[in-house]
């Protein structure tokens, strides 16, 4: 009986327990499935549910013809695994003094450094900067240290730099390294853009971002049935630049050249095409590379845009322009050189230290930039609200935009506030303002286009990367009328004469067979931190287009205190005319500009031949631009019949019947009637071309193609050639042109050279200037040399003893040793310069 009541309360207790559990189970069910529902369903979606980024590609940075400036490619980030996953892995680093010896060379990173980050108390380490975004080639250097080969050739297996391992990443690579740096910009490790196009454009190089949203299993794997979301990324635009790679390449040459011989603190050139507002070229100096930006950069300003100075006198243009424009201006008018004063004002002065050439004409004073005829026309007869007005339409002032960042404005201080008359006269001739480089070029350039004020461009269009759509293009915007196009075009055949009248300040810098416009500029420098005139510290300029009546380049020269002790007033003839005169005729030659006398020289012989006559009328026929087209790859036949539709001249090289190669490239812009050379597929039996005409750059195009040696005499275009036009080549030959400037024989060289900046006008260099065979200060020509001309001295008398003082800032300018100290106006600063 016992025994059964035990028994009943054991399975009462078990039953009791039975209902209870399912009783709770119940119960956390419901709640599971009703309270806690939302929550439970929100864990479980974050186990099944991946989401990824999506990285989109970086649009490239190009040139106007597509080459390649700065592209997105393979990179990889060094490792370092210092603790093993477990007691097993022996793939860890066992030796950081070995491993940081061993990648220091290959990483270009200092050993210490290397060491401390390989003895950090942590599993993986990144080896710092010198471990980002490291190259193809230097990831190859690594395997070969971790898996060297035998002498026998075979590879070892074992890893003989264990811990170090590589991760694929994306890096920023400039193909051409320091090449236009301050235009292009960088990409930092961290993929922050800094500087320049990099940074300005950076929105549409980037591109947007994508994801990938799928479900997955418990052991990491895509469900096949899941459920998700895929929103591709974008990749970013190519932006096209207007920089002319060539143009580029010919901007850095002569800035290396200056920069190897002078040294100066900085150096600026612009190149632009003034029809259109395009920068064609854009360099500075100090430069940096790109690609190793981390390895210190001694200047990040792009000076071209933010850098602010005083111009001197090539912002005499604007107030010449300025006076033409209001009838202001009578080149046959006379005035007396020499002073000007203003009531209660110190004198403005001439850059000869106020002697001045007597009593000459407007364009005279134009010629010999003098700073008393600017003064007369801007601040006499224009008058402060004109001047300021003319001033302000041609852009001073105020931002060009163009799409470069950082842009500064300059300041018209003097004009805006004047703290006296003498203020805003100084302005007349460039003193007292400040403006940039960008300025400059729309400013002049607005006279060589026929008086249109343009907007900059330093982006041509943004293009599709995948299908080459042009997505943006800039145009010819054109921000105001400034002058008429009369007024244009007087300016233009005023500013030529400064290059070839002989008391012109820029005589050095013509260009034989190009009429070249422009004006001469220096300026003295002040303190930032005092604001006063630093002695004997100057910026020279020159600013000038060619061909003068359809300009198609303008180039503007600045350089900033070079380390010389040569007079300023000869940095025009050293420095700055060889550097300008380099850039624009090989820019023009390599834009297929004929020089200007060609027509004139045809013309004359015309009578000659009836052959020479036919030539003559072709050469007189209008000129239009093409794009030349794609060649290589068409039979023979077909591209000479393709070129006949743009009247291009082929010369086929070789016999076969397909085209392999040609010059100019594909996509360049030539001329109706250039030469164009194809190569075919079969080159034996290939006839000598006729390269009288020409310029050297055609023949050395056409003896690389069948590597003829290649020996010239003269400079200018090939008058004559060692082998006739014809000759089947056998290709031992060697081909020796001889070359001659079209333009007139030169003037007989005068002892003290007219024109020369800082010697004109019987200016005479100081002693110890380092121009060498010049005569002394104080002395009389030799008996039978030529009397410099300008020089406004009696007969029989002899030019006072001249010395360069900080009085003046014009390369022309000379100063008497017993001249007073510098009369400064409230700058601190007296005359100016041409």
């Amino acid at each position: 009986m016992e025994t059964k009541r035990r028994m009943n309360l054991r399975i009462l207790m078990v039953a009791l327990c039975t209902i209870l559990i399912f009783t709770g189970l119940s119960f956390r069910i419901y709640w599971i499935q009703t309270v806690d529902a939302a929550k439970i369903m929100e864990h479980a979606q974050g186990q099944w549910d991946r989401e990824r980024t999506l990285k989109p590609k970086r649009g490239s940075i190009k040139d106007r013809n597509g080459e390649i400036l700065a592209y997105e490619g393979k990179g990889y980030t060094v490792n370092a695994r210092l603790i093993g996953r477990d007691d097993k892995d022996t793939d860890v680093v066992r030796d950081p003094y070995f491993t940081a010896t061993s990648l220091a060379p290959i990483l270009n990173a200092p050993v210490p450094e290397l060491v401390k980050f390989l003895t950090k108390q942590s599993k993986v380490v990144e080896l710092g900067r010198y471990g980002q975004k490291i190259t193809e080639d230097q990831k190859n250097r690594i395997l070969a240290l971790q898996y060297p080969k035998l002498p026998s050739g075979e590879q070892v297996e074992k890893n003989q730099l264990p811990g170090i391992f590589l991760d694929e990443t994306s890096r920023r690579f400039y193909p051409n390294n320091s090449f236009a740096s301050h235009v292009i910009g960088y990409m930092d490790l961290y993929d922050e853009p800094k500087m320049g196009i990099e940074l300005q454009k950076n929105k549409e190089l980037s591109g947007e971002k994508g994801q990938m949203q799928f479900q997955k299993d418990g052991a990491g794997y895509q469900l096949p049935d899941g459920e998700g979301q895929y929103i591709p990324a974008k990749d970013g635009y190519d932006v096209y630049l207007t920089i002319d790679r060539q143009i580029q390449d010919y901007v850095e040459q002569a800035m290396d050249k200056v920069v190897q011989q002078y040294n100066p603190k900085g150096m600026t050139v612009v190149v632009s095409d003034p029809q259109t507002g395009e920068i064609l070229a854009m360099g500075n100096r100090s430069q940096f590379n790109p690609n190793t930006y981390y390895q210190g950069i001694t200047n990040y300003t792009n000076q071209a845009v933010t850098s602010m100075f005083e111009p001197g006198s090539t912002f005499k243009i604007i107030t010449l322009a300025a006076a033409i424009e209001e009838g202001q201006f009578n080149p046959n008018e006379e005035y007396d050189s020499g002073k000007y004063t203003i009531k209660g004002q110190i004198p403005i002065r001439d850059h000869n230290n106020g002697n001045g050439w007597g009593r000459i004409s407007f364009l005279e004073g134009v010629q010999r930039s003098s700073n008393v005829v600017f003064v007369k026309l801007g601040y006499e007869r224009l008058k402060l609200e004109k001047l300021r007005d003319y001033f302000k339409k041609f852009g001073m002032g105020k931002l060009t935009e163009i799409e470069l960042p950082y842009e500064k404005k300059g300041n018209l201080i003097n004009l805006e506030k004047p703290q006296s008359p003498r203020d805003w006269a100084a302005t007349t001739f460039g003193q007292g303002v400040t403006v940039t480089a960008i300025q400059q070029v729309a400013a002049v350039g607005a006279i060589a286009n026929g008086g249109e004020l343009l907007k900059p461009h330093i982006v041509k269009e943004l293009r599709d990367p995948h299908t080459g759509a042009v997505i943006e293009r800039s145009g010819r915007d054109v921000v105001r009328r400034v002058v008429s196009e009369a007024t244009a075009k007087q300016t233009r055949d005023i500013l030529e004469t400064v290059v070839t009248a002989k008391n012109g300040t820029g005589r050095q810098y013509e260009i034989p067979g190009y009429h070249v416009a422009g004006k001469t500029g220096t300026a003295q420098k002040y303190d930032p931190n005092t604001g006063k005139i630093m002695e004997g510290r100057y910026i020279g300029s020159f600013i000038g287009f060619a061909p003068k009546d359809n300009p198609r380049l303008l180039v503007y020269v600045v350089i900033d205190d070079p380390a010389t002790d040569e007079w300023y007033a000869l940095w025009g003839r050293t420095m700055i005319a060889p550097a300008f005169k380099s850039i624009m005729e090989r820019s023009l030659q390599y834009l297929q500009q004929q020089p200007d006398l060609q027509q004139v020289n045809a013309a004359k012989a015309a009578s000659s031949s009836a052959g020479q006559k036919a030539q003559s009328v072709q050469a007189a026929m209008p000129q239009v631009e093409v794009t030349l087209p794609k060649f290589e790859g068409m039979s023979t036949t077909a591209a000479q019949l393709r070129a006949k539709q743009d009247n291009l001249t082929v010369t086929v090289i070789g016999t076969g019947t397909k085209i392999v190669e040609q010059y100019p490239a594909p996509l360049e812009k030539v001329v109706t009637g250039k030469q164009i050379l194809l190569v075919t597929d079969r080159v034996k039996g290939a006839k000598m071309p006729d390269f009288k005409g020409k310029s050297i750059r055609d023949v050395m195009e056409f003896s690389s193609l069948l590597n003829i040696p290649v020996q010239s005499t003269g400079t200018g275009f090939v008058v004559s050639q060692s082998i006739p036009p014809g000759t089947v080549l056998a290709g031992t030959e060697k081909l020796q042109v001889t070359l001659q400037s079209e333009s007139e024989p030169p003037a007989p060289v005068q002892t003290n050279p007219v024109g020369t900046e800082g010697v004109q006008g019987g200016v005479v260099p100081p002693a110890g200037s380092s121009q060498t065979g010049a005569p002394a200060a104080g002395t009389a020509p030799p008996q039978g040399t030529t009397q410099p001309q300008g020089a406004n001295q009696p007969t029989g008398t002899t030019p006072p003893p001249v010395t360069p003082t900080g009085q003046g800032t014009d390369p022309g300018q000379a100063v008497p040793s017993n001249a007073p100290p510098p009369e400064n106006n409230q700058q601190g600063q007296t005359s100016t310069s041409p």
